[in-house]
């Protein structure tokens, strides 16, 4: 694979970042750069800098893995009337209580959901999954294979995220409360003894 130019593959991942509209993968703009992942990154952080350093309308920002280029938030309200798109409804409490616990828990079954709200779950996850803030994310490995479900690159896009680790750390749980760990070791156990 013949490296490109400095200048060449700076706007060359520019102008993919643009057209793509999607988050995209370094592997996969270096792939279509026909460049090394490392000169794709160095781009990519020299263009998001430029951006930030200009103030510039458009910001390149990094969500997990994957890099996008997007509008500033602040000129949120003024693209909405351009393109005369109604106003997204803000998410419910249940909503909200629904994305916490596949947040700091995922992969997670509707189930799983279910239990920590002690509450039918089932419409609140499908209206997440069609706001493209949950996704499938395959089968869990029990009896019935039910689907799990995790965050999307959409769902740290929406939260100013860049990986999950960014998320807010829980607080410390009350006395004679499990964590998720010793839960799951004990479940882990439990199937392993049926």
């Amino acid at each position: 694979m013949e490296e490109r130019t400095k200048p060449e593959l700076y706007h060359m991942v520019e102008a993919v970042l643009f057209a793509s509209g999607e988050p995209i993968s370094v592997t996969r703009l270096a792939s279509a750069c026909e460049a090394g992942e490392d000169a794709v990154l160095t781009a990519l952080r020299r263009l998001a800098a430029e951006y930030a350093e200009q103030k510039s309308a458009v910001s390149v920002v990094q969500l997990g893995d994957s890099w996008q280029m997007c509008t500033r938030p602040e000129f949120a309200p003024a693209i909405q009337r351009a393109i005369e798109t109604k106003k997204n409804a803000p998410l419910s409490p249940a909503a909200m209580e629904v994305l916490t616990i596949v947040a700091y828990n995922q992969p997670v079954s509707k189930s799983f959901v279910e239990h920590v709200r002690g509450v039918d779950s089932g419409s609140v996850v499908n209206t997440l999954v069609e706001k493209e803030l949950l996704a499938e994310a395959g089968r869990l490995d029990v009896p019935g294979k039910p689907i799990a479900y995790a965050t999307t690159p959409h769902f740290l896009r929406c939260f100013g995220l860049r990986t999950l680790d960014d998320l807010p750390p829980l607080p410390m749980l009350a006395e004679g409360v499990q964590d998720k760990s010793e839960t799951d070791a004990e479940d882990s156990e439990m199937i392993q003894e049926t």
